[in-house]
């Protein structure tokens, strides 16, 4: 009788923890594919283009899409971020950046050329692109 109790416990507990984890990540942060995080995040204002990124447990959305041969600004919101996410790095441009655990932070990119430019937190565990096309 134990042993079904142990069982039917552990079963709920998993269970309960799948679904937490929907609950609180839906589609669109590190849990889901990588076409699932694309949004329309990017701003242009007087020839400078502004991609606007929230940096919690992740970076969200994961993919924008931006438009190559303009300046461009990644302004990296935070709200109480103190995980790996608040230390961001763009290896390609030598970027190494430390967020402020709330508000936003300006990263120039200078003009971005057509391709993929990849980003990542300090640990390497939540990453981020950006697509720049033509």
């Amino acid at each position: 009788m134990k042993i079904v109790f142990w069982i039917i416990a552990s079963v709920a507990l998993l269970v309960g923890g799948y679904l937490s984890v929907q609950l609180f990540f839906p589609s669109g942060t590190q849990t889901g594919s990588r076409e699932e995080g694309l949004a329309n995040n990017v701003t242009e204002v007087e020839g400078k283009q502004y991609i606007e990124v929230r940096a919690k447990g992740g970076y969200s959305p994961r993919v924008s899409v931006a438009k190559a041969g303009i300046p461009t600004v990644l302004r990296l919101r935070t709200e109480g971020t103190f995980d790996c996410s608040s230390q961001v790095r763009i290896p390609s441009l030598n970027v190494s950046q430390s967020l402020s655990p709330s508000g936003v932070t300006e990263v120039d990119l200078g003009v971005l050329k057509p391709g993929i430019l990849q980003g990542a937190c300090s640990m390497g565990m939540y990453s981020f692109e950006i697509r720049a096309e033509e």
